[in-house]
């Protein structure tokens, strides 16, 4: 009942038929259309190279900084355009992106890192001090840390601070890429609840990058999976995790039981939506 809200709520992202190339000559995305509905959780699903992470930056304006540009198509926020926008302007609209790889200012503080989400706030002091206190009451890790320097904290505490910063700007849309990455197993799970509290009790919406396709596609409410540059499936995320072929090929999982690396290897040649 959840999905089939979250379905049918308003759509604030429309990515439509967008083609990205870096460099001038290497085409990345070809053709990729998603829409992200209001208070949802949202999957981009995928290998490693299967444009998850370019899709969400041609969404924040941060292709330029890697000589990538949207060439076709268009990415409208809220029905206005934002894919040649500035990235400052980006975020002013309520769009965050969290990168890849826990980026923290690793000589400032937790809190310090932290309170730079806030740079673009014109709301006070007061309204700051109060959602830092939000995010300390979601992540209570971060608060027994909030005087150690970011670049000294472990790996979990790093994804922590990245999306206690984000959350710290008051999006309406946080773009979440690989939370998961680099983490141990309990730690992801415990990410993901958080991920899953702050969607339901603030309302944020996110779009989520992720390889882990099975943890996500318990979190999320839709699923997009990507391959080569291109949506291969979507659908409600639960009709996704019984869907035979997302079993077969990205959970290792078929009707026979669990695959080893090999056969599934074996299966991806011969995929349906590939021939």
């Amino acid at each position: 009942m959840l999905d089939d809200v979250k379905t049918q709520a308003e759509t604030v992202l429309e990515v439509s038929n967008i083609e990205v190339i870096y460099n001038h000559v290497i085409l990345v995305l070809k053709g990729v259309s998603l829409n992200v509905p209001k208070g949802g959780i949202t999957a981009l699903l995928g290998g490693n190279g299967a444009g998850k992470t370019t899709t969400l930056k041609a969404i924040s304006g941060l292709l330029a900084s890697e000589r990538g540009e949207v060439t076709k198509g268009s990415i409208r926020y809220r029905g206005n355009e934002i894919h040649h926008a500035d990235p400052a302007e980006t975020v002013k609209t309520g769009v965050v992106q969290v990168m890849e790889g826990r980026h923290c200012f690793e000589h400032l503080t937790v809190e310090e890192n932290l309170l730079t989400g806030a740079y673009t706030r014109k709301d006070g002091n007061a309204a700051i001090q109060q959602d830092l206190e939000m995010v300390y009451t979601y992540f209570p890790r971060l608060k027994e840390r909030r005087r150690s320097q970011a670049g000294y904290t472990s790996g979990g505490e790093q994804q922590m601070t990245a999306i206690g910063r984000a959350l710290m700007s008051r999006p309406e849309t946080v773009l979440l890429d690989e939370p998961s990455m680099g983490l141990a197993p309990q730690l992801v799970e415990q990410i993901f609840e958080i991920v899953k509290t702050i969607n339901e009790e603030q309302g944020v919406t996110i779009l989520l990058a992720e390889q882990n396709t099975n943890v996500a596609l318990r979190f999320a409410h839709y699923g997009y999976i990507l391959e080569s540059g291109r949506v291969v499936m979507d659908g409600p995320a639960a009709e996704l995790r019984e869907n035979p072929d997302v079993k077969e090929f990205y959970l290792g999982m078929s009707e026979e039981g669990r695959k080893s690396f090999r056969d599934v290897r074996s299966y991806r040649r011969r995929k349906r939506w590939l021939s």
